[in-house]
């Protein structure tokens, strides 16, 4: 089993990063691989909704985006860090998020998802509930801590110093653990995923 973290941070090996380190280690020590994909610090587009992707199965910009979605079946869950900036997710992360759950949703559904954010002081629960709603608008089990999942300090050295923002890192890790194996579990029992009647849209401008 895989786990594609999601590095939403413009610093590769900052705060961001410490909170997902974090949960990788205790990912790992229960034999689940982890891959962390640093999105950069270059401008990432946002999505135009030119529908090509439709035709395409790709985004037009051809970035981390489409690199991310081409390996939707190499990994089982995903988990998605950003710092927080002015009480929301970076733009970095926002753009990406966009465009890979406009061009890939599909391709994500029944994978467990989390977000992660980072912040100096306040804006982290704002920020966290902006990033789960990708996951609960595309049939993904959000996973859980013990509190909201977030990190305080304004460098890695303070992050590391939140003992609480850490285990509640290393619980997520615990969680996620857990759920991929209650999911292979249920595979080898027989279990179905779920099945989904398809999509009805409803305009309330007519």
């Amino acid at each position: 089993m895989k786990v594609m973290m999601i590095n939403g941070s413009p610093h590769e090996h900052g705060c961001t990063y410490a909170a997902l380190h974090e949960c990788e280690k205790t990912l790992n020590s229960h034999g689940i691989d982890t891959e962390i994909v640093w999105l950069g610090n270059q401008a990432i587009h946002g999505c135009i909704a030119c529908g090509k992707c439709g035709k395409t199965d790709r985004c037009v910009f051809d970035d981390k985006v489409n690199e991310v979605a081409a390996q939707t079946d190499s990994f089982d869950g995903l988990i998605v860090g950003a710092p927080v900036y002015y009480g929301g997710p970076c733009s970095q992360i926002v753009a990406f998020m966009d465009r890979l759950f406009y061009s890939a949703g599909n391709r994500l559904k029944d994978k467990p998802a989390s977000s992660v954010v980072s912040c100096r002081r306040g804006g982290a629960s704002s920020a966290y509930e902006r990033l789960n709603k990708y996951f609960e608008m595309s049939n993904m089990p959000v996973v859980t801590s013990q509190y909201w999942n977030q990190i305080h300090g304004n460098t890695p050295e303070e992050a590391l110093q939140d003992e609480e923002g850490l285990q509640t890192m290393r619980t997520l890790g615990e969680n996620m653990a857990w759920l991929l194996a209650c999911i292979e579990a249920g595979k080898k029992a027989g279990v179905p995923l779920p099945s989904y009647e398809p999509k009805r849209r409803t305009n309330f401008i007519r």
